[in-house]
């Protein structure tokens, strides 16, 4: 077991995640850019709660930052995922369906947008910046979603992630705003079209981290010192804590729980 794995042990060994929550139950984790990734904090969660995890990373070139985390947890799988490559999403999920021949827990972690419309106003966003940011962010989903759902035989939960941001202007946020509003709104929509088979469609708005995709936001130390002084809680958030409503939001015990937004920001949205 590696130094990784075991830090991680001892310290959240104490914490109210639920011992072997997720007990025989099968993962997909896209999204994971290194060790600091909010994906990283869900894979790390999952594997603590019982669960089979399967990762997949973005290129060739991204391989090595993902692959430790991989060797970290013991995942089962580590396979590419490019969403903008044909044909390479397909293979995930056949690769899945090979070695365990269900699903049962999805999380689709992922966001894109050409970095002169991101750091760009609104109104000046290209149209096909625009495209290409609900393509890879949106998108993707629903094209994993229906991916996943011939393999959740046995219902399953799919998480999503989102940020205050899609519901409220944030400054500095810009185009990825409207992006997320419609993540949010295509994630009821699959919820609802997914409830009867059982599979629940969830997202997560976890508070900012220093995350390598946060850090692609023009001003994020200010987003950062904004949460920490705004949020109730005086604290921000660690991608442990998005671990553990991951696990609580995909285990038997939130079978009830669907087209929901749940907040990880030490109540930062509950601020006028």
């Amino acid at each position: 077991m590696t130094a990784l794995h075991n830090g991680l042990e001892n310290d959240r060994k104490d914490d109210a995640l639920p011992a072997l929550a997720l007990k025989d139950k099968v993962a997909l984790v896209v999204g994971v850019a290194n060790e600091h990734s909010i994906a990283t904090g869900c894979a790390q969660a999952f594997r603590l709660a019982g669960a089979d995890v399967a990762l997949t990373y973005a290129t060739e070139k991204a391989k090595p930052f993902v692959m430790p985390v991989a060797d970290a947890i013991g995942a089962a799988l580590l396979l590419p995922m490019d969403v903008d490559v044909e044909g390479e999403m397909e293979a995930v999920f056949a690769a899945i369906a090979k070695r365990w021949g269900r699903l049962d827990i999805l999380v689709h972690s992922i966001a894109y947008c050409p970095a002169g419309d991101l750091h760009g106003r609104v109104t000046d966003c290209s149209r096909a910046g625009f495209a290409q940011a609900m393509d890879i962010s949106v998108h993707s989903l629903i094209r994993m979603a229906r991916l996943a759902e011939p393999l959740m035989v046995q219902g399953g939960s799919i998480l999503t992630m989102t940020y205050y941001g899609g519901e409220k202007v944030i400054d500095h946020y810009n185009i990825m705003g409207p992006v997320k509003a419609a993540l949010e709104g295509t994630m009821r929509s699959l919820a609802v079209e997914l409830g009867p088979k059982r599979i629940r469609v969830n997202a997560i708005s976890p508070g900012p981290l220093n995350t390598r995709a946060g850090s692609g936001i023009a001003h994020f130390d200010e987003l950062i010192d904004a949460a920490r002084l705004r949020a109730p809680e005086q604290t921000l958030v660690t991608i442990e804590d998005v671990g553990h409503m991951a696990v609580m939001l995909s285990s038997d015990n939130a079978r009830c729980v669907s087209g929901d937004t749940a907040y990880v920001d030490g109540g930062f949205h509950v601020r006028a």
